[in-house]
């Protein structure tokens, strides 16, 4: 009993209680459910044009990635390049692998940007 007077006498209970409290927790779940939608609709578009080559993990280890020779996403070589540079080559392409520029908007380009970070080691 004593706590709970504590708490409700203090700065942080009156922020904290009642209404306030069931806002930041709405919040909360809102700005999680998002970021696990982005996440996934991130997953969903390195799936559907990045893994046959780059396989489901980044680590190139498809038909096509070990015939390509290609680098794992996660490999210090690949996650030392810059945001900007990741952008560019799978917006341009390199080598042999193809241009996305015209198959992908700039914000999904950026999100598998992302998507190649979170596979760093």
């Amino acid at each position: 009993m004593e706590a709970g007077r504590l708490q409700k006498n203090s700065m942080l209970g009156l922020i904290l209680g009642g209404t306030a409290l069931r806002r930041l927790a709405v919040l909360v779940l809102l700005a999680l459910a998002l970021s696990t939608y982005t996440l996934a609709e991130n997953a969903d578009t390195y799936k559907a044009k990045c893994s046959a080559c780059h396989g489901a993990n980044g680590e190139a280890d498809t038909m096509i990635g070990r015939n390509l020779k290609l680098r794992s996403l996660a490999s210090p070589e690949v996650q030392k390049l810059s945001d900007d540079e990741l952008f560019v080559i799978i917006s341009k392409g390199r080598n042999k692998m193809p241009s996305f520029d015209k198959k992908l908007s700039s914000d999904q380009i950026h999100d598998l940007v992302k998507h190649i970070r979170a596979l760093k080691k």
